[in-house]
Formats: C-alpha cells, structure tokens, sequence
C-alpha cells in the first residue's frame, strides 16, 4: 500500500487503521500522565515564582491537551490529569502565598 492517494480518494475520511499513528492509544495516556507528574513535582520544588508558574503552565497544557476527542485518550487519563491539575492549584497558590508572606515581613 502506498501512502499517496489517488484524486478520488480525497474525499474519503481517513480511517484509524490507515492513518497509521506512531504512538498506540495506551502510550499517549501514559505519555499525559507521566509529563503531568513529571511537572507536578518540579512544581513543588521550584524556588522562583516564574519556575512553578511554567511547570504549572505545563500541567494545564497536559490537561487541555486531554480534551481532545478522537486522539484515544480515556476518561480515566482525563479524571488523573484533573487531579493532577487540582493539587498544582493549591501547591501553586500555597507557594505564592507563603512567598508573598515572607516577602511582607
């Protein structure tokens, strides 16, 4: 089979068998979840405000990137990325707090 396609084959949809993805379904929810995670915890060890808003940023990328319909990514990598994402709010907003205070003194 080739990868080039015929003038009346364009307007056929492609389906999942032909489009050939390099990365299996289970491999980009294990993807998502592990660079969330990854982000996770450098977020909780950033010093600086701009290094945990970036790693915060990079979670809520992974998140967004869930949303995505069609790219085989299941309920339950979307439910562990939100999770993910809830706990970076409140280590987020704790570390600027407690930077914000010891600013203040």
């Amino acid at each position: 089979m080739t990868f080039v396609q015929k003038r009346s084959d364009k307007t056929k949809p492609i389906s999942a068998r032909d489009r050939r993805p390099m990365v299996s379904d289970t491999d980009i929810n294990y993807i998502l979840v592990s660079g969330a995670q990854l982000s996770l915890s450098k977020l909780k060890r950033g010093k600086s405000f701009d290094t945990r808003l970036y790693h915060f940023a990079e979670i809520g990328v992974f998140l967004e990137v869930s949303l995505s319909r069609g790219a085989g990514i299941t309920d339950d990598t979307r439910e562990q990325l939100q999770q993910i994402h809830k706990d970076a709010v409140h280590l987020y907003m704790a570390a600027n707090k407690a930077n914000h205070v010891r600013q203040s003194d």
